[in-house]
């Protein structure tokens, strides 16, 4: 059955997913006259997006026909794709909570967004509403492809995968960090100029805009093969894209040679496991069994560092004060024109098209492409996008230590999906105690009913 020509963005009126992506589709010339349906509960934001919409529509003559909803039902049916950004708000003051309840039993997570404890209660929250996404697609639209953003990605795709017949493929643009550092460890051999303030792959402002110049440079130059899972993977290959050459043995010499202080915890762990994380610290913290110690306080030593919640907040309300200006013709739209799609257009695209691309990071389930992880599994891998759908690259098995680190996750992650969708406080407690963590079980057990107590609003299949 032939797709519709419609999308449907649910959680337009986020102020940096949504403005980017709704600027992509608009400026496609191949999405030219499609169907745009924009949802979002909060209808002043929606509101902002949607007067946003129409200029961009008529000023950049996209002829699409626009739509604005702030009920998803609304919108889903005879839609083609569906984009997912949406998050329990509010956002910036939840990860802090997540963060801040384990800290009264002893229990400092490094990062608490997609991994440790965090990661359940942030998985938790989120699972609810996005299964009742899904369900109403399976009923208005079911043939629709699901293009997921919302976090933790890893444990949002394997619920849609495993408790669904929706079609879903998870897109993340952390691989970047790894072009970021490979262009900053060969930057002489390449020709790639690294701006000084490009110091660490974290989320800091100050940082960003340098590392992201890094590694859009490396990407013309250089061509990564990584796997694993989302946050967690691992690069397989690297490839000079000019001349076919093998630069894996030149990078790590190189990298060897940098600081200890760049990126510490990833210099310890490629020492230990022979292959290069990709994520940076800031990620690849979160699911590792060594950055919780109370008493060492490894987090110091690696100076793994906190999301800045105060400043990204303001940021986002920032994000969508410019989105007003824009939509009221107060603001020019014409930096929109280099916004990044985030992945969602060009896979748009090429399912709508006769032609294929090569991703390089898919969340998809495992269908034998990492060998030695669980069959059904929610992996990222490498992958080709066509009219015949997303179809994974295998790349082989990993080694066995990276195999049990991400076999552990995926069993953590999977029980975190299990008990959000039956409310199961037992798949809850094994979701804990199997989280690294986690090293005490009267310790698990006070964590989880806080949690479920403080979040009751949010979780109430634990509650029945």
């Amino acid at each position: 059955m032939a797709l519709s020509r419609k999308i449907v963005v649910i959680g337009a009126g986020s102020a940096s997913f949504g403005l980017n992506s709704l600027a992509a589709f608009m400026g496609s010339p191949s999405l030219r006259g499609w169907r745009l349906a924009l949802v979002d509960q909060n209808q002043e934001s929606l509101a902002s997006v949607h007067r946003l919409a129409q200029r961009l529509n008529r000023e950049w003559d996209a002829q699409m026909t626009l739509s604005n909803h702030t009920n998803h039902t609304e919108a889903l049916e005879d839609a083609s794709y569906v984009i997912l950004s949406i998050e329990v708000p509010p956002r910036e003051a939840l990860w802090r909570s997540d963060y801040e309840i384990p800290l009264k039993y002893g229990v400092r997570q490094p990062y608490a967004e997609n991994g440790g404890p965090g990661g359940f209660a942030h998985a938790a929250r989120n699972i609810g509403p996005v299964m009742a996404i899904v369900r109403d697609m399976e009923r208005l639209c079911p043939q629709a492809w699901l293009i997921n953003y919302t976090n933790p990605m890893t444990r949002i795709c394997d619920a849609i995968a495993r408790y669904s017949q929706i079609k879903v493929v998870g897109l993340c643009h952390q691989i970047m960090a790894g072009y970021a550092m490979v262009g900053l460890t060969l930057a002489e051999e390449l020709g790639i100029h690294v701006p000084e303030e490009f110091t660490d792959t974290h989320s800091s402002p100050s940082t960003i805009p340098s590392r992201e110049e890094a590694a859009r440079q490396a990407l013309e130059k250089v061509e990564i093969v990584a796997a694993g899972l989302n946050h967690f993977t691992w690069m397989l290959a690297l490839h000079d894209k000019r001349t076919g050459e093998n630069l894996y043995p030149l990078f790590a010499e190189r990298w060897a040679q940098l600081p200890a202080e760049f990126e510490p915890l990833t210099h310890r762990v490629y020492e230990a496991f022979g292959l290069f994380p990709i994520p940076g610290d800031e990620h690849l913290c979160e699911y590792l069994p060594w950055l919780s110690d109370p008493i060492t306080k490894p987090w110091e030593k690696y100076e793994v560092s906190l999301y800045d919640w105060d400043y990204w907040e303001k940021a986002r309300d920032e994000g969508h004060a410019d989105i007003v200006k824009m939509g009221d013709g107060e603001m020019d739209i014409k930096s929109l024109r280099e916004a990044e799609s985030e992945g969602a257009l060009e896979i748009i695209e090429h399912l709508a098209g006769a032609e294929q691309m090569v991703h390089r990071a898919l969340n998809i389930p495992n269908q034998g492409y990492i060998s030695n992880l669980p069959p059904g599994a929610m992996v990222e891998v490498p992958g080709v996008v066509s009219g015949m759908g997303v179809q994974g690259t295998g790349v082989g098995p990993l080694p066995e230590g990276i195999a049990e680190l991400c076999r552990r996750e995926t069993i953590v992650s999977q029980l975190c999906v299990d008990a959000a969708v039956h409310g199961d406080r037992q798949a809850a407690l094994q979701c804990l105690l199997l989280d690294p963590v986690i090293s005490d079980l009267d310790v698990a057990q006070l964590v989880l009913d806080d949690y479920l107590l403080t979040y009751r609003e949010h979780l109430p299949q634990f509650w029945k």
